[in-house]
């Protein structure tokens, strides 16, 4: 058995009854309860229909009849598979976890798995609801490392690195490679970004610091990145200042893309940043390069206000209705007219009305054209 690949996390029984299809007598599965959790549920299937069995905690250990206790899943599994005693059959084929073996072997055929002996975890560099980011050192280069916990989760983060194998421009944060490790967890490796966000890059430095010409360069920056995903019908989702990363020569690279689409897939707009969400992928979940180029003129207005907040003094409640009738945010002191023009432009209603990315790009370079032959 070793590994507990036959472990599903936090999926719903509908889904376990889909995954241990065609009904094949003792495939079975663990997964979370979802009614109890923490509890877990063993998933078998057993002459064409599928037994869910409830996993009982008691005094720190792990029951099915209250009679064979174990110390933890691992042995219960064990238990079973040399006798049924009391189930339906014994349990005889575990259903893999679909997303990690396979990612395994995607990723070490499109050379992207790299060697977890190779890579040494330095400090943790930030916290997200995923699990933990982290300073590493792979092969004598410093990189970023995006450690996840096995769950549920980790599906999500697999697709994320999938899509990013296929990226790549200036412009963008680097992957560099990805770890699978046999229990589950994954490493996401990417390049270093030495200076963090952009909005703490703002905040941090202000308006003394920098001048217009550096504050049209980030623009730039991140337009090209999203004209690059533009170009192959790439959407972001979560496009923001707090998601756009500054590198040690003050390069400024778009970050976090792929993980949104799961998470905004759900029936969860609670979880949307509210505002920097288009109307329309708020009310309906229309999310298109459109949406991001709406996001992309909040980000805009962030960098020439040097990392505020937006929508300052108007409660969150009152953005989207606020928005809705046509309400834009005012330009930040000291924007140059152009460049406010280009923020309204993307925070038209309706959404085919919006300029595309390759448009803002020739814009923004016509303004820096101006800018410097003055």
């Amino acid at each position: 058995m070793g590994e507990k690949l036959w472990f599903h996390g936090k999926i719903t029984r509908e889904q376990a009854e889909r995954l241990l299809y065609p009904p094949e007598t003792g495939l079975f599965l663990v997964r979370e309860s979802t009614n109890y959790p923490g509890d877990y549920t063993l998933c078998v299937s057993c002459d064409g229909k599928v037994e869910h069995y409830r996993i009982i905690y008691h005094d720190g250990k792990l029951s099915i009849d209250e009679e064979e206790y174990f110390d933890n899943l691992m042995q219960l599994v064990e238990h079973y598979t040399k006798d049924a005693d009391g189930l339906c059959t014994r349990l005889i084929k575990p259903k893999l976890m679909e997303g990690t073996v396979a990612a395994q072997d995607e990723f070490s055929r499109s050379g992207w798995a790299m060697n977890r002996k190779d890579l040494k975890l330095i400090q943790t560099i930030g916290k997200g609801e995923f699990g933990d980011v982290m300073v590493g050192d792979y092969r004598g280069t410093k990189v970023a490392v995006k450690c996840i916990k096995h769950d549920a989760t980790a599906q999500a983060f697999l697709a994320e690195a999938s899509v990013m194998t296929q990226l790549r421009h200036t412009n963008l944060v680097q992957l560099l490679g990805v770890i699978v490790e046999e229990r589950g967890s994954l490493f996401i490796v990417t390049e270093y970004m030495a200076k963090g966000s952009l909005v703490d890059y703002l905040r941090s430095r202000g308006r003394t610091v920098l001048g217009g010409e550096c504050l049209l360069k980030f623009s730039l920056y991140v337009c090209e990145a999203m004209e690059y995903l533009e170009a192959n019908n790439f959407v972001h989702r979560d496009l923001a200042a707090r998601n756009v990363l500054v590198s040690d020569d003050n390069i400024a690279k778009v970050s976090d893309f792929g993980l949104t689409k799961e998470a905004s897939s759900t029936q969860d707009t609670a979880k949307l940043p509210v505002k920097w969400t288009s109307p329309e992928a708020l009310r309906e979940k229309k999310f298109s390069t459109k949406s991001d180029v709406w996001s992309y003129g909040v980000l805009l207005w962030e960098i020439y206000s040097f990392g505020r907040v937006p929508y300052p003094r108007i409660p969150l409640k009152e953005v989207v209705p606020r928005v809705e009738k046509g309400y834009k945010m005012e330009a930040p002191d000291g924007c140059p007219a152009a460049v406010y023009d280009l923020m309204k432009q993307c925070w038209t209603l309706d959404p085919a009305g919006r300029p595309s990315f390759r448009l803002l790009r020739e814009k923004l370079q016509h303004i820096r054209a101006k800018e410097l032959h003055l």
